[in-house]
């Protein structure tokens, strides 16, 4: 990667070269291929789970079976996000290293994000899988030209919402390597996965009453 930091351009190449074999691929898909740059493995597991999560959203939807077979969805569809939220607190990790190696320190102000490249990166990715759904249904032969058509001026406006963000992500890393910014990384701390925080969870495996 050019950047010291991240390469806002390439993860997104990445995003769309991995979302383009996964989607060609007959059955089930393969997670991302091992890395060795630890931010590339994390960028690419972190769109691996998006990619997961994209599928059993569309499962979710189903009303052709019984009640049981959606609530498994539902419970594979959390545990994915659980893993995508993981590799985007890790994402962070890994870049505030690389910034703490960089001979330039934060300056006095320095400004600070609501969005880290991290959270940037997850939206990215989401946006690499609709441009390759929306892109599939403006070439759909099935469809009827009003709906190709639609398709296709929303994957031109997808496409002016990812460059946005890119550019977004690229001035936000050039801050951060220049001491402009600072990387205020904020773990979400989920509750509701842990029975020890979660007390609907508790009570289900010690019996006590929810509190």
């Amino acid at each position: 990667m050019s950047d010291p930091i991240l390469d806002a351009a390439g993860c997104v190449q990445l995003q769309a070269r991995l979302t383009r074999n996964w989607n060609a691929t007959a059955g089930p898909a393969q997670g991302p291929p091992e890395s060795t740059c630890p931010l590339l493995a994390h960028v690419a597991l972190n769109h691996w789970h998006n990619h997961r999560i994209w599928a059993l959203e569309d499962q979710a939807r189903r009303v052709d079976c019984d009640d049981s077979t959606i609530a498994d969805v539902k419970r594979c569809i959390d545990r994915e996000n659980q893993l995508r939220n993981d590799e985007i607190e890790r994402i962070d990790d890994e870049i505030q290293r690389r910034i703490l190696a960089l001979p330039v320190s934060a300056r006095p102000g320095a400004e600070s994000f609501s969005e880290t490249p991290g959270s940037i990166l997850d939206r990215l990715s989401i946006l690499s899988l609709r441009l390759h759904h929306m892109g599939a249904q403006a070439t759909r032969h099935t469809a009827g030209g009003e709906h190709r058509e639609r398709c296709r001026q929303k994957t031109e406006a997808l496409h002016a919402q990812s460059d946005h963000l890119v550019q977004c992500l690229t001035t936000l890393v050039l801050r951060l390597g220049s001491g402009q910014a600072r990387l205020y990384a904020m773990p979400h701390f989920k509750m509701y996965n842990d029975p020890a925080l979660n007390p609907a969870l508790r009570a289900a495996t010690t019996g006590a009453e929810p509190a």
